[in-house]
């Protein structure tokens, strides 16, 4: 899915302009955005929790190679689906809708 396959379905659904839609769903990702930027975790209900987590520096090794390597620290983003997002998902692939 991608963005633009959001706004077509807010289109449809909701009846609002190509245009319109389009501004919804960019100010949605921009504010989320913002929030990941500043550190904070962001919470749909019903759907997940995304946090922003910091990663130390690690020592590592380059695979093809073999030399260590020091890995510098940066900041991952990470999602845990909520229980209802887990359950419709276990619920379709339990009808055997799902590959």
């Amino acid at each position: 899915m991608t963005k633009a396959d959001l706004v077509e379905i807010i289109y449809e659904k909701v009846g609002l302009s190509k245009k319109e839609a389009q501004t919804i769903v960019e100010t949605i990702f921009d504010t989320i955005t913002e929030f990941f930027r500043d550190g904070e975790s962001v919470k749909v209900s019903g759907f997940g929790t995304f946090n922003v987590r910091s990663k130390r520096a690690r020592r590592g090794r380059n695979p093809k190679t073999g030399d260590e390597l020091e890995i510098t620290p940066r900041k991952v983003l990470t999602f845990r689906a909520s229980n209802q997002l887990k359950a419709a998902i276990e619920k379709y692939d339990a009808k055997g809708l799902a590959e």
